[in-house]
């Protein structure tokens, strides 16, 4: 079993507005999760949010970025476990943006989940990432 998680998100926003939300740690703040995030390739960093216990989720995705293609792509490694060190679910967050002539289409690829334990937290962050890049687009459109 290997799933993905996979969405396209229309943004009537340039790029460089929708980068700014995946790369800037206070921006990604609003819409995701505190972080340490810079966007340097190869520099580990950590998403906190609160502790999921039927989830073996001690609220750190500890995350390392792989790939950044300024305005076009960003993609991080996003594991997780109980806590003191162990990793129960290890994936990639892969975003891709592409221009339109009205804005900027969005693609997410969530992949990785691989252990029947990593079931529940699939089906939590299929729906999870909706709601989160609809808090984004809110927050571009208010500005």
């Amino acid at each position: 079993m290997k799933k993905s998680i996979k969405h396209q998100f229309f943004f009537p926003h340039p790029p460089q507005a929708v980068w700014d939300y995946l790369t800037k740690p206070e921006l990604m703040e609003l819409w995701l999760m505190k972080n340490d995030f810079q966007p340097v390739v190869g520099l580990d960093f950590q998403f906190r949010t609160n502790p999921i216990p039927s989830l073996d989720f001690d609220g750190i995705f500890y995350c390392r970025v792989l790939e950044i293609v300024p305005f076009k792509k960003l993609s991080y490694s996003w594991k997780s476990g109980p806590g003191g060190g162990e990793i129960t679910l290890d994936s990639v967050v892969v975003w891709k943006l592409q221009p339109t002539d009205k804005g900027t289409d969005l693609f997410l690829e969530h992949s990785g989940f691989a252990k029947k334990e990593n079931l529940s937290f699939y089906n939590g962050l299929a729906d999870g990432w909706v709601k989160n890049i609809q808090k984004m687009m809110n927050h571009l459109n208010a500005e």
